[in-house]
């Protein structure tokens, strides 16, 4: 009789957890049909967009003259984006610039097409922009769009649009699985909803897997194929474990490495101030920015540093490819940096990221000969730690590195992320972030605050010491203060 019971409660816990498992798997394969075509398109669609920028990137190359049309060129889409944006405002909703604002009033289906064109003009007449902004907003706002059309709450809208950011990620750079974690990561600092797991990982591989076909197909080598038939993967930088000598000076670099994340992550919004204060007017910032981009080529006497500068348009000029080769390069990483900060100060539709592989991976190639380091071993820690540190994605890059260059020097690359994300402090591009955990603690941190409003706050506390050290200086007329 026992053995009877014994066997029946045995049954119907099996049968339960049946039960609960058809249910999972229906619910993960509902997901499925909803999140395949949205992988699908964001796979061909990256596609198309990188040919593009290829293709007008080659054509600016040959036709230099293009860059004198720079500034009208600039100020033509700022005022496309403000008539565009404007209706939608009249009708109650906002063209978001970014698709993390998608969890909000979220982004017009027709920005797509918007987004696809900026970037598009920006590359062609030779703005200093990445492209990857423009990939997380096309993706975000056909996530966005489905969600809509399918009516969905708000959790199940903002899952649907970190499934695509992870997707378009994954889709542009060839990285799936860093792209699967850029969608977890980059929500909240110091913390992973690991809910979004499964869905953003599913979107991340097969749009990753689209776009290598698409890619394919039309004869087109994104930058992880690009870069694996560069002669530096030869194997002679590759090392069979840690060396402690080796990864000190990785160490090292890494310091540089966060400091330029930080300094680059703070000019964006320093040179966006200078410019709101230098001209009024929005969509006539961009053709100050043209003009100085303009003055910018006389004064270094080249054109390495327009566009993305993936490659160069002389076989030896300043490019990520040209980094890891035999070459040095002791200022390309500095001008690139000065170069950028005016295109996206001045309001030029791209990205943020593919500049940074320039300015990290330039300088890991200029620092090389100073720690004799390999060079293409520093230029790989530069390419992944200075957007590890501007968009505090530690995790995200390291494994972006090892996607991109081979898992072999995998401890090196997590060395130089980790002490750049470390030193880059709690600031970065995306002002939407929560900083759940600090990077390290203080008596003044509360959880939860966003990084531009935990920004705000450290202002009003440096401009309130300011306020009482000038007090004390009155108080004591010019004299020593003592304490």
């Amino acid at each position: 009789m026992a053995v009877t019971t014994w066997l029946r409660w045995i049954g119907a816990g099996l049968s339960n957890d049946l039960k609960r498992s058809r249910h999972l798997v229906s619910r993960f394969a509902g997901w499925a049909l909803v999140l395949a075509p949205l992988a699908v398109a964001t796979g061909v669609l990256g596609a198309l967009f990188l040919q593009t920028l290829k293709c007008v990137t080659l054509w600016r190359f040959h036709h230099g003259w293009i860059l004198w049309g720079l500034p009208v060129a600039g100020v033509a889409v700022a005022l496309a984006y403000r008539f565009v944006t404007g209706l939608f405002q009249q009708r109650g909703r906002t063209g978001a610039p970014a698709p993390f604002k998608a969890f909000g009033d979220g982004a017009p289906l027709v920005m797509v097409p918007m987004a696809f064109g900026a970037a598009t003009i920006s590359h062609l007449f030779g703005a200093s922009v990445g492209r990857e902004g423009t990939a997380l907003q096309m993706a975000g706002g056909l996530a966005d769009g489905l969600a809509r059309l399918c009516r969905m709450d708000a959790r199940r809208r903002k899952l649907i649009i970190l499934s695509g950011v992870s997707a378009g990620f994954g889709a542009v750079f060839g990285t799936p699985v860093a792209g699967t974690l850029f969608g977890l990561e980059v929500t909240a600092l110091g913390e992973m909803g690991y809910g979004a797991l499964l869905p953003c990982a599913f979107t991340a591989l097969v749009a990753d897997q689209t776009c290598r076909v698409t890619s394919a197909y039309i004869g087109f080598e994104r930058l992880d194929g690009h870069m694996s038939f560069q002669p530096f993967y030869s194997g002679h930088w590759a090392f069979t474990g840690p060396d402690p000598w080796l990864m000190a000076k990785v160490g090292v670099a890494g310091l540089a490495f966060g400091v330029v994340s930080r300094l680059y992550a703070g000019g964006i919004r320093q040179a966006r101030a200078l410019s709101a204060r230098l001209c009024a007017v929005q969509w006539l910032r961009p053709a100050l920015g043209g003009v100085a981009t303009l003055a910018l080529v006389w004064l270094c006497g080249s054109d390495d540093f327009l566009g993305l500068g993936i490659v160069a348009p002389q076989p030896h000029g300043a490019s990520v490819v040209n980094f890891f080769g035999q070459h040095h390069y002791a200022w390309a990483w500095a001008w690139k940096l000065l170069f950028t900060l005016v295109a996206l100060g001045c309001g030029f539709r791209g990205g943020e990221v593919t500049p940074m592989f320039f300015i990290g991976a330039g300088l890991g190639n200029a620092l090389a000969p100073w720690l004799g380091a390999p060079t293409p071993l520093l230029a790989a820690a530069g390419f992944a730690a200075v957007f590890a540190g501007a968009a505090n994605t530690p995790l995200t890059c390291t494994v972006m590195a090892a996607e991109i260059f081979g898992s072999a020097n995998l401890a090196y690359y997590a060395m130089a992320c980790i002490i750049a994300y470390a030193v880059s402090g709690h600031d970065g591009l995306y002002g939407f972030q929560r900083v759940m955990t600090p990077k390290y603690w203080y008596e003044e941190f509360a959880a939860g605050l966003t990084v531009e409003e935990l920004r705000a706050r450290q202002q009003r506390a440096h401009h309130g010491l300011a306020r009482y050290g000038k007090a004390l200086l009155r108080h004591n007329k010019g004299r020593w203060i003592r304490f």
